[in-house]
């Protein structure tokens, strides 16, 4: 293009950038530029997880050395916390309140160290997943990975936690009376359920915790109310006897309380498969499979948003 100057000369201009006129969308796609953090498809990000699998193990077990750093009997507590809240909840209800009534005391009080750690396996992943993203906004903010790796890695190391624990509930079921047989096989399927499980619903709450911190203040009387309702200190059948069914139906389909009846039933040689509601191994790996799935999903679909704003 060119144009007559006053002085008869002739000026050239330069013809007009292809770039002219596009909005900034088709001006990254024309040059092959991508959104900084956006968010991948579901099947790579799997595959930046998997990637990252020796982070998950290093940081899991590295946060569960430094829980009780500060503490002189150190990692002992890691035992000895589950344990005395056995004790206090023994001395409480089954001792004051008769809360294992129809049960000896030799199957009761297995029966209640089990509850009691079963459902801190739970309560203390989603405990921990409320707070993995915005009690480390620090590292999400400075280094670019996936961030599902946080409540992962915490249900990661709850799992560890109670794998200690365990020791200490083998001794309880021996010392009263349920000796190792081929039941005790079925803690590992249990374990597996329940893990996964809880690492969807750590999954579900880091989401709604980054977006709300204030949940995290909220949960414990949200865990609290559910370990009531589970069965923890109780037999669920035997205290709502009087009960219309519906109600007990209800407190033995929930999650908690059938991966603590399948674990008692793994354990203690007299709690029976009466005690189980029906297809409870269907029920165990459905809930599973559904938190999961679900909640890996579900946090998935706000990746792009962690740590801004």
């Amino acid at each position: 293009m060119s144009e007559t100057t006053h002085d008869g000369g002739v000026a050239v201009s330069a013809p007009p950038s292809p770039d002219e006129g596009l909005t900034a969308a088709q001006l990254a796609a024309r040059h092959g530029l991508a959104v900084s953090g956006a968010r991948p498809t579901l099947r790579e990000y799997v595959r930046q997880l998997w990637g990252r699998r020796h982070f998950i193990l290093a940081f899991s077990s590295a946060k569960l050395t430094a829980q009780y750093s500060q503490a002189k009997l150190g990692q002992l507590w890691q035992v000895a916390t589950p344990l005395l809240n056995a004790g206090v909840y023994f001395a409480i209800f089954g001792l004051i309140l008769d809360a294992g009534r129809g049960m000896d005391k030799d199957v009761y009080i297995p029966f209640l160290v089990t509850g009691v750690f079963v459902f801190t396996f739970t309560q203390s992943s989603v405990m921990t997943g409320v707070r993995a993203i915005s009690g480390n906004l620090g590292l999400v903010r400075a280094l670019h990975f996936p961030r599902a790796s946080l409540p992962i890695s915490f249900a990661l190391q709850q799992l560890q936690q109670l794998l200690y624990s365990m020791i200490v509930l083998f001794i309880v079921a021996i010392v009263f009376g349920s000796y190792p047989d081929a039941s005790w096989i079925l803690i590992v399927p249990v374990l597996i359920c329940q893990f996964c499980f809880n690492t969807g619903l750590a999954l579900i709450f880091a989401r709604a915790g980054a977006k709300t911190p204030d949940l995290a203040q909220l949960m414990p009387f949200v865990m609290r109310t559910w370990m009531y309702a589970s069965g923890v200190m109780f037999s669920i059948p035997v205290f709502l006897a009087d009960k219309p069914q519906w109600m007990a139906n209800v407190l033995q389909w929930n999650p908690a309380a059938i991966y603590m009846d399948l674990m008692r039933f793994a354990l203690i040689e007299e709690y029976g498969a009466e005690n189980l509601p029906d297809h409870v191994w269907a029920a165990a790996g459905g809930w599973a499979a559904l938190f999961a799935i679900g909640g890996f999903v579900w946090f998935w679909q706000a990746e792009e948003r962690y740590g801004r704003g």
